[in-house]
């Protein structure tokens, strides 16, 4: 098979990499805006950085409801391998990067003396490949497995459907044969489409801009704060003979005195109004609407509460786009996981098994949504209903999967609706 050559993948992960770092400098929080200001010195706002949260609460949401269940059909068991990676902390890894890259990559490691292959979360900055459209797994890839302190890369591997080569630094590459037919790092894709294969992140360009619009608002609200505690004054009529008045004492004082000039006349002091912070949160609450309504997210999840607290069918409600974007992102992740734990079995078993064979295993999630009591007396009132008119369509693994409650394993007695399921 031709491969485009590790210096290919370089030069690509190279021009992707900038934007990667860039949403993860969002997500942390770590974004600086140097945009310039008409009004207000760099002096003064370098004083007044301010800070938002609301592109990682936009991954976070949603990456805190996508949970791994189990495989379905498991005939290979690789539900073990996942069992000894540390499945907890791996899954909500794997989708946590996605979220905000687009994608991430799953090295599979062989295990060493005999153990079950080795699972590592690469994230999409260190990681590209050559993507074969029709499975989403790889035709050849590159990774940078190890970096030192400062982020330099100190050893690096080309992934061939034959070969992983490994190129330490400061020592001779060498390679080991690959029995899986299939490269073995597995791409996690978000959102892949026909124009970008490799995904969309949730960080978007425009939930980017929303966010920046935002932090500049709040730091001019800052700086207007300031006029609160000491508003500007004036003094009107004063003897240009008279003393100069120092500032912080005319500032802090209770009582000023001021005398009467020759002609009888005395000066009037008065302050100007301050600015009114209303627009400035008016301003602030728009750009939150348009980043909730780009993120299925509601005000009241980017900290304007409403003056009504909603009820629980209400809350679901404003959260349908939540719900569909989630729906969406686990249909996408099915497919990764499902190659990532294709070819660990591979790896496992030391033989090139056909993907059709893994037609038949599924992978399940929890409900996007936990039940609470209202929705489990809804769902067992359909329950019951349905299964008077069709016996036996609605049985436990079902109501499993709309609950995520895992009922009795004892199936001798189970009825539903007057219907037994056992």
């Amino acid at each position: 098979m031709n491969y485009m050559g590790m210096g290919y993948l370089q030069r690509k992960l190279s021009i992707y990499k900038r934007g990667v770092e860039k949403r993860y400098r969002y997500y942390s929080m770590d974004d600086i805006d140097n945009t310039r200001s008409i009004v207000t010195p760099d002096s003064v706002k370098q004083m007044y950085r301010s800070v938002l949260e609301w592109t990682a609460k936009g991954v976070d949401s949603l990456a805190d409801r996508i949970i791994f269940r189990e495989f379905e059909n498991d005939g290979f068991n690789a539900s073990e391998i996942f069992q000894a990676n540390n499945p907890d902390i791996f899954f909500d890894t794997a989708i946590q990067s996605a979220l905000i890259a687009s994608c991430c990559f799953v090295y599979i490691m062989p295990g060493e003396n005999g153990e079950l292959p080795k699972l590592q979360v690469i994230e999409a900055s260190k990681a590209t490949g050559i993507l074969d459209p029709t499975t989403y797994l790889l035709t050849e890839g590159y990774a940078v497995l190890e970096v030192d302190q400062n982020d330099n890369p100190i050893l690096e591997a080309y992934f061939t459907k034959e070969y992983t080569i490994y190129y330490p630094k400061g020592a001779d590459s060498f390679f080991i044969e690959n029995p899986t037919g299939q490269p073995l790092l597995v791409p996690i894709i978000h959102r892949p489409d026909a124009k970008r294969p490799f995904g969309r992140s949730r960080i978007t360009q425009a939930g980017m801009y929303h966010q920046k619009a935002a932090k500049r608002t709040l730091e001019r609200a800052e700086v207007t704060a300031e006029f609160y505690s000491f508003p500007q004054k004036y003094i009107l009529g004063l003897d240009p003979e008279a003393d100069v008045l120092e500032t912080w004492k005319a500032t802090v004082s209770t009582m000023l005195a001021f005398d009467k000039d020759e002609d009888g006349d005395s000066p009037s002091v008065g302050q100007f109004t301050t600015a009114s912070m209303a627009p400035f949160m008016d301003h602030l609450k728009m750009y939150a609407s348009l980043f909730a309504g780009g993120s299925g997210l509601t005000l009241d999840d980017l900290g304007f509460p409403s003056d009504n607290p909603s009820s629980v069918e209400a809350i679901k409600a404003a959260h349908e786009n939540l719900r569909a974007a989630g729906r969406k992102a686990q249909r996408s992740f099915s497919s990764g996981f499902l190659n990532v734990a294709y070819v660990a079995v591979c790896l496992r078993d030391n033989f090139p098994y056909s993907r059709n064979q893994f037609m038949n295993t599924v992978i399940k999630w929890e409900p996007l949504f936990e039940a609470d009591a209202a929705m489990m007396s809804l769902i067992g009132d359909g329950a019951i209903k349905i299964n008077q008119a069709v016996p036996g369509f609605i049985d436990k693994n079902v109501i499993y999967d709309w609950t995520g409650i895992k009922g009795s394993d004892d199936d001798e007695h189970l009825l539903i609706g007057g219907v037994d399921n056992g």
